[in-house]
């Protein structure tokens, strides 16, 4: 855990100091858990009084909350981003689907570009490592897993562009995602050549970075959510042209 010994008269301000900004940074994730009081406290170089104290104050401005018998966790600040009867206006209308992936290209693309020119080497070995990873559950033709790597290797770029209100708001936009509010991941994934494309969409988008180049990473990110956006819409017709012959076999069965 990113934790360092506190040096600060006041100890217990330190302690909370650090911790939001861990939250703000993005750096300690919505839900999830801290060390125990004993570990964090030794990590962080305080007394558990003291470590009390500041996580008494964090639970009070709604940062952390306690879970009896589970521990102490960071709190799902994401979760309001959006009311539940706006989402499910989102999950019912393809317009939402269309306009989401819109704001992905332009936000998305704009991160990459931050992410080539401001982003850190270790930034870059990040992007990396998931990419390979994605590589991997491609040869395994695990789908499932390929998805959920891709929503990962979307937030180390938007991570890398160092904006921390991008971050919190594309946060927010996948957590809906992965929930399968705007689109079903996986049904995209279904078809071996979608697959192997999307897969060397995402090699360009992260050659790009890794190069510094700031135009090219922009327009790999528009390449590929154009191809999403087209690709829902073949899938979209596809479903339609379906319920259709359906129908039409159906009819003739009766005659």
């Amino acid at each position: 855990m990113p934790f360092s010994p506190i040096e600060s008269e006041k100890l217990s301000a330190a302690v909370v100091d650090q911790i939001e900004l861990l939250i703000l940074r993005g750096v300690l994730h919505p839900a999830e858990r801290l060390p125990a009081e004993r570990e964090l406290a030794e990590r962080l170089g305080v007394s558990r009084p003291s470590l009390r104290e500041a996580l008494s104050e964090l639970e009070s401005r709604g940062l952390i909350q306690r879970r009896a018998g589970a521990g102490i966790f960071v709190a799902d600040v994401l979760g309001p981003a959006f009311s539940d009867p706006l989402i499910r206006l989102f999950s019912s209308h393809d317009e939402a689907v269309f306009d989401y992936i819109a704001f992905r290209r332009d936000l998305e693309g704009l991160a990459a570009e931050r992410a080539a020119r401001l982003g850190s080497d270790t930034d870059v070995a990040v992007i990396a490592e998931i990419f390979q990873q994605m590589e991997t559950a491609h040869s395994n033709r695990s789908g499932s897993e390929e998805a959920r790597l891709d929503a990962d290797f979307h937030m180390a770029i938007i991570e890398a562009g160092h904006n921390l209100v991008m971050l919190h708001m594309m946060r927010a936009m996948y957590h809906l995602l992965r929930e399968g509010v705007f689109y079903n991941r996986k049904a995209m994934f279904r078809q071996r050549t979608t697959r192997a494309a999307l897969l060397d969409q995402h090699r360009a988008i992260f050659h790009a970075i890794q190069a510094r180049d700031e135009a090219g990473a922009r327009k790999a990110v528009e390449t590929h959510l154009d191809y999403v956006e087209q690709a829902m819409l073949d899938l979209r017709r596809a479903e339609h042209n379906e319920m259709i012959a359906r129908q039409r076999l159906q009819h003739a069965s009766k005659t």
